[in-house]
Order: structure tokens, then C-alpha cells, then sequence
């Protein structure tokens, strides 16, 4: 659905926030392009961050299997995972929306500076105390099961679950994932490569040793950006 998105006429409303959007076409209306772009967003937690929670979802699952409702559970355990990360875009995109109201924020926002920020504030949250604590919660899915489910109100359990971790994977991940701004929204070579990265970190066994000598890569980055264009 992303590359049907991508490929067709109206694609540049995922590929930017909907204030550039509604910048550059003037016949779409603000209201119209921040959907579309909470849409894309959307789709993308679904590419991106679904694929790294399959161990706690095929967890729950399991445990519920015998249940009558336990596909509706299930259901319900995905809405909650998938409205944290939604509440987020729209976090993001309020934000950006402001930083726009500052006289000359559309421009920043489509110079080098912008994405060079951008690596340097996810390098730097690879250092961070509160990154650890939220990877520790996703990649513990049995543990963190267990302290969340007692089956005594199954259907508010479920999506609790859901929302809860989701809140824990955005904690672990909104910095690598605000690199999407930093190329465009749906692309989706960059979205593979962090959904990968993301993956790694909360499901291999070394994932969490991965995390300072990424930091250390994306802070790079950010230089070599800047030095490319300080000096070119």
C-alpha cells in the first residue's frame, strides 16, 4: 500500500507533513493533507513497528488461545499498540506545525540543517538513560505479559497491553523514527533500514549492545552532513 501510495499522483501528501503539502498545492486543504499524512504514518508503524512486537503478540496469543473472544483480543491488543504510536504522529505533527509558525521554520525545515539535527538528536538519545529503560520493557514481551494480563477483565487487559507497550516502543524508538523526516515520510529503502535496526535492538540477543555504537554512527552523520555542505 505505501508503494501504490508512493508511485501514484498524490503522493507527495505522505512524503511530506501536511503543512508542506498544503504549502506546495494549494488546492489541498490543511485538514486534508495532515489525514492523508497521518494515514502514511500509519501504514508506516504498521511496516516498521508491528514486525519488531510479533514476539509479544504471538505471546498473548498463545496464552489466550483458548479463550472464545481470542481473536477479538488479539484485535484489541493491536488497536492499543498501534494508537500509541498514532497519538505520536500526531504529537510529531503538531510539532512541526509549530516550529513552522516561527518566521523561517518552512525553510529550516528544507535546509541540510534540518536533517543533520535531526541524526544528531537520535545519536544523542542512543545515550540516554530513559532509551535503555523502555528497550528493557520490549524486549522482556513474557515478563511484561505477565505483569499486565490476570484475564479478570479480558477485553480492557488486552488493549491495555497494546497501548502500554506501545507507549514503551515509542519511548525506545520516536528518535530513530523522527529520522523519517529527515529524508521524506514514505520512503521506503529508509523504512526498511530502520525497521530492521529497531528490530534488532529489541529482539536479537545482542540487540541492546547495538544502541551506543549506532548513536555513535548517527552522530557522524550528522557532522558528515554538515561538513559536506559547510565545505561544498
Amino acid at each position: 500500500m505505501l508503494w501504490y501510495l508512493e508511485q501514484s499522483p498524490y503522493g507527495f501528501l505522505f512524503h511530506n507533513h501536511g503543512g508542506n503539502a498544503h504549502e506546495h498545492h494549494n488546492h489541498v486543504p490543511a485538514w486534508l493533507a495532515s489525514i492523508a499524512f497521518l494515514t502514511g504514518w500509519l501504514l508506516m508503524t504498521v511496516a516498521m513497528m508491528l514486525p519488531t512486537t510479533v514476539p509479544l503478540i504471538n505471546l498473548f496469543h498463545r496464552m489466550t488461545a483458548s479463550r472464545k473472544q481470542s481473536r477479538y483480543l488479539l484485535r484489541l491488543l493491536l488497536t492499543g499498540y498501534l494508537l500509541a504510536w498514532l497519538g505520536f504522529g500526531v504529537i510529531a505533527l503538531a510539532l512541526i506545525w509549530g516550529f513552522e509558525q516561527i518566521p523561517g521554520g518552512r525553510q529550516i525545515q528544507q535546509t541540510w540543517g534540518w536533517s543533520a539535527g535531526l541524526f544528531l538528536l537520535a545519536g544523542a538519545f542512543q545515550f540516554s538513560k530513559v532509551k535503555y529503560a523502555c528497550l528493557d520493557m520490549c524486549r522482556t514481551p513474557l515478563g511484561f505479559l505477565m505483569g499486565h494480563w490476570h484475564g479478570r477483565n479480558d477485553r480492557r487487559e488486552a488493549f491495555n497491553i497494546g497501548w502500554q507497550h506501545g507507549l514503551f516502543c515509542v519511548g525506545c524508538c520516536w528518535a530513530l523514527m523522527l529520522l523519517m523526516f529527515a529524508v521524506s515520510s514514505a520512503n521506503l529503502s529508509w523504512m526498511l533500514l530502520l525497521a530492521f535496526i529497531m528490530a534488532i535492538e529489541k529482539n536479537a540477543a545482542w540487540g541492546q549492545k547495538l544502541g551506543r555504537p549506532l548513536g555513535l554512527v548517527l552522530i557522524v552523520t550528522a557532522i558528515g552532513i554538515s561538513l559536506y555542505q559547510l565545505t561544498g
